[in-house]
């Protein structure tokens, strides 16, 4: 592989393909191998999915949860490239599928590429370490734009994982993702999740812990969708020539677990 690191984009029409493929071009080190979206789509800048990946060291897949794990497995087949992948709103089955390719070629797979939200990841679980359940009830925020399809957010769900490891728990068994109408008291240890969707945000996270005296509140807001782009080819760079395996940004910053 050569010093420069040839990088095609996966779902290159949308928000995160454009914004991608903008930062590829003002790196020296880097190359655009290729671009492309899905079968129907039809516009100037794509190219076909097959020569692009041909020629990429690494592709960086922002598209749709069956898309992501299709193309991960397609990858798998072919040996190759190595896949960054920031699509959110998977099921059991896409993760499984994912990790299964990942036996054979090399995966990033983040819900978040931005190193802020890493760092807020490792401080929640400390604090959720350190704060008893019988007092300190966990609450989950996140706000994203009117075009933003699930919910709650891949984001949300990494920093609900992260406090419900500091507790040592299960998310499943704790998660509370939907309230409606008589809903009861609030149970011990639970872990909350609030919605909203509006305007153009592009993204605003924050992980309440309260108590009857105290609120703690670690938060973390993005104002440039850029930042998202050049975590994911940080993670690109770094996923480029590695071995398989099913990898995030926890290893790609080489934070301690």
């Amino acid at each position: 592989m050569s010093d420069v690191i040839k990088i095609a984009i996966a779902g290159a029409l949308g928000r995160m393909g454009r914004a991608i493929a903008a930062v590829v071009e003002q790196d020296p080190a880097l190359q655009l191998a290729g671009r492309f979206d899905r079968p129907e789509a039809a516009d100037p800048i794509l190219g076909e999915r097959e020569a692009a990946l041909n020629a990429a060291d690494v592709v960086i897949d922002f598209s749709s949860p069956a898309a992501s794990a299709a193309l991960a497995t397609h990858c798998a087949e072919r040996g190759g490239p190595a896949l960054v992948i920031g699509t959110t709103g998977f099921d059991e089955a896409q993760i499984a599928t994912i990790n299964r390719a990942a036996e054979r070629v090399a995966i990033v797979r983040a819900g978040n590429y931005s190193l802020g939200v890493n760092m807020l990841m490792g401080l929640v679980r400390q604090a959720a370490r350190a704060l008893p359940a019988e007092t300190y009830d966990i609450e989950v925020f996140e706000a994203h734009h009117r075009r933003k399809v699930d919910a709650p957010s891949g984001t949300a769900l990494m920093l609900g994982e992260a406090a419900a490891e500091g507790r040592g728990v299960q998310l499943p068994e704790v998660a509370v993702r939907v309230r409606d109408g008589i809903t009861g008291e609030r149970g011990a240890g639970e872990i909350g999740f609030s919605v909203l969707r509006g305007g153009g945000i592009i993204g605003e996270h924050s992980v309440s812990f309260v108590a009857d005296e105290e609120i703690l509140t670690l938060s973390h807001s993005a104002r440039d969708r850029g930042l998202f782009a050049k975590g994911a080819l940080a993670a690109a760079r770094w996923v480029a020539g590695r071995p398989a395996g099913a990898y995030d940004m926890q290893d790609v910053l080489g934070f301690a677990r």
